[in-house]
């Protein structure tokens, strides 16, 4: 025991300096360990939601591409059901035709709600909504002093997208835009029937 303490005893300040030197390098070298170790686990973090969201849209676009041609083939029932109710009579005074028109009604709402469960959601901006080309299709122009420049002011068909992609441009009447050219190269309307329909939106993760 006294040998340790005579050893203990003759160690120099140069030493005690040093082992102090080599204590604080060890923790910088942990310190620097532990943030690299970190940025490692974020960098991991980081390209396994790039996946999960790859991963995600793929099997979105497969699913879309599987069902869009069906789902077209349906549009024209679900047109044919809207225009059937657009000039239904609203108050009929015989109860079949009332029954009839409210077999209809229920028919094109079960419709649209199979629809939405399966990704096919109904484009219809309301009279005001500003005019969206990759949404909306412009087919004619009219001026409305109630509605602002390049605003919807009737919907004339139900565009339908699927999964982010245009299965059909809603079809719509437009008001002017001031002193601007109707050409889509000028900054004109066009609409998402002059690109490629049923192109994704989103290219990358």
């Amino acid at each position: 025991m006294a040998e340790d303490l005579s050893d203990f005893a003759d160690e120099t300040p140069d030493q005690a300096e040093t082992d102090g030197d080599a204590g604080e390098d060890t923790l910088a070298a942990l310190r620097a360990e532990n943030a690299a170790l970190k940025d490692q686990a974020l960098r991991y973090a980081a390209e396994a939601e790039n996946i999960r969201r790859r991963t995600e849209r793929e099997a979105n676009d497969a699913r879309a591409y599987a069902i869009q041609k069906f789902a077209r083939d349906l549009l024209d029932a679900a047109d044919n059901l809207s225009r059937a109710l657009q000039f239904a009579p609203k108050d009929a005074a015989d109860a079949s035709v009332s029954n009839f028109v409210m077999g209809v009604e229920m028919t094109e709402k079960a419709l649209q709600t199979a629809f939405e469960r399966n990704g096919l959601k109904r484009v219809a901006p309301a009279r005001g909504d500003r005019f969206d080309p990759n949404l909306h299709q412009a087919m004619m122009e009219q001026a409305a002093d109630d509605v602002a420049p390049g605003s919807v002011i009737m919907v004339m068909q139900a565009g339908y997208e699927l999964f982010g992609r245009i299965v059909r441009p809603a079809l719509v009447a437009v008001t002017p835009k001031a002193a601007l050219s109707t050409s889509t190269a000028d900054g004109g309307y066009g609409g998402a029937q002059d690109r490629d329909v049923g192109a994704s939106v989103d290219a990358k993760a």
